[in-house]
């Protein structure tokens, strides 16, 4: 339990841009065009997503 603990909190301090460009295929530029149509600031942290911007790039991802 307390391993998921950490893990978890790794992953909300983690930056959005370094979880997208970790993405096969997603380089600076395709990321930072993905980022502005989804309205997430290139600062924000994955715990800091707010829902409706976490919905979109799931759906900017699936599409």
């Amino acid at each position: 339990m307390f391993a998921r603990a950490e893990e978890e909190t790794v992953v909300k301090k983690t930056r959005v841009v370094q979880v997208l460009r970790a993405v096969p295929g997603y380089g600076p530029a395709k990321v930072a065009a993905l980022m502005a149509t989804c309205g997430v600031e290139v600062e924000r942290r994955v715990g800091g997503l707010e829902e409706a911007q976490r919905e979109r790039l799931l759906i900017a991802f699936a599409g």
